[in-house]
């Protein structure tokens, strides 16, 4: 079973935590290492002592032929073998070592033929305070690795949250809200520490703040030249009325109505890059809704209805989005074209050289055409734009065996509701 971390956690904060772990226990460890031989070392140095004072004394008594003191005696039982070799080599030395049940500090040395003259002196004392000593080092260990991960985590936490908030903001403005900041509080009060985060909440408070008004004025520019064309383009196509007929006249009207449809498509445009978009909801079968689209193209495309539907949808946008792909597919595209309604998906295939790779990775882009292609390049563009406003999904790919593909999937949830198949 994987434990699941909090929303604000990560990578980091779990390395972190990892990292002030090791470190505390490490740390301890050596500390507690080194405070258990030191007070071990002068434990067993002061008991050394006391057993080697009490073998000089037995040794004196054995050489005078005075009664040994208790505890003292020659090959005593549970004297440890390896201590005996060692005094009966004519050698003194000292040995820890459990007797009857009691740790038991012995100390030996040489006597007459070739025995061993040893003492015994009881260890329980002191081997009980390095046990005590050992569970105090244990439990402060615990207990100082405990509070000093919960301190980590809590420093940790509070950086992570941060960061957490300033992606969240970082993706927001990605997604198109250009009003999202992170308004860290640190940035706003120059008396308070800043720190690296703050200054990466700064910088993209202000990136987003350059980013959102040069987008403001691309807008308000597109919206002015537009407005400002339809009074002269209004007056340029009265006077086109007026000429006599032949073929100037016709290139003239044509021209004059490519530049009313550019300036309509910047107006649009313009309009749905404020984001303040609102829809016209009503009931339509998007089998028929397709069919209408393409009689008043006036195009020879074919609509198959593989799966008919009924959605709440606003019909004007969505035939303003399946106008502007079937367009785009005669323009750009080769015959056949074919529009297939299947369910709430509608796709629209032709069967020319297919999108270019700018188009597959990054949308359609204003203004941008490759590969000799006519047009102003602002029919996707809308088609996207207006998909978005109905909530739908608008992706293009290319077909395997040749041809363009973009395929529109309108919401599906209380917007369908009905279906039925058609033969």
């Amino acid at each position: 079973m994987r434990l699941a971390l909090p929303r604000w956690a990560g990578t980091l904060a779990t390395k972190a935590a990892v990292f002030i772990t090791v470190m505390c226990c490490a740390l301890t460890a050596l500390l507690g290492v080194l405070v258990h031989v030191s007070v071990t070392n002068q434990t067993v140095g002061r008991s050394r002592t006391e057993a080697l004072s009490r073998l000089t004394g037995a040794a004196t008594a054995f050489e005078a032929g005075d009664r040994l003191t208790p505890g003292a005696g020659v090959d005593p039982p549970g004297l440890p073998g390896a201590l005996r070799e060692l005094a009966v080599a004519g050698d003194r030395g000292t040995m820890v070592a459990d007797h009857e049940g009691r740790p038991t500090m012995w100390a030996a040395g040489p006597a007459d033929g070739g025995r061993a003259l040893a003492v015994q002196v009881d260890y329980s004392q002191q081997a009980r305070t390095i046990e005590g000593l050992d569970r105090a080092i244990l439990w402060s260990s615990a207990l100082a690795i405990g509070a000093t991960l919960l301190v980590g985590a809590l420093a940790v936490t509070r950086v992570t949250r941060r960061l957490h908030t300033t992606a969240r903001v970082a993706r927001r403005i990605s997604g198109g809200d250009l009003d999202a900041r992170v308004d860290d509080p640190r940035t706003k009060d120059p008396s308070r520490p800043q720190d690296e985060v703050a200054a990466v909440a700064a910088a993209l408070d202000s990136m987003a703040g350059s980013l959102q008004g040069k987008l403001q004025a691309e807008q308000r520019f597109t919206a002015d030249v537009a407005h400002e064309l339809r009074t002269p383009l209004t007056g340029l196509h009265a006077a086109a009325e007026l000429l006599p007929p032949g073929r100037p006249t016709e290139l003239v009207r044509d021209r004059v109505a490519a530049l009313r449809t550019l300036t309509e498509d910047l107006l649009e445009i313009s309009r749905l890059d404020t984001g303040r978009e609102r829809l016209d909801v009503d009931t339509e079968q998007l089998g028929a809704l397709a069919e209408r689209v393409v009689r008043a193209s006036g195009s020879r495309t074919e609509v198959v209805v593989l799966r008919d539907v009924t959605v709440e949808t606003d019909r004007r946008r969505l035939e303003r989005v399946l106008g502007n792909l079937v367009a785009n597919a005669h323009r750009h595209g080769r015959d056949p074209v074919v529009v297939t309604v299947d369910g709430a998906q509608i796709t629209v295939r032709d069967h020319g050289d297919g999108y270019p790779e700018y188009l597959l990775e990054h949308g359609p882009q204003r203004f941008r055409t490759e590969g000799g292609a006519k047009g102003h390049g602002l029919g996707l563009t809308i088609a996207l734009g207006q998909a978005e406003v109905l909530g739908a999904r608008l992706a293009f790919a290319n077909a395997e065996d040749g041809g363009a593909m973009a395929v529109l999937s309108l919401p599906a949830g209380g917007g369908l509701s009905r279906s039925s198949p058609r033969p």
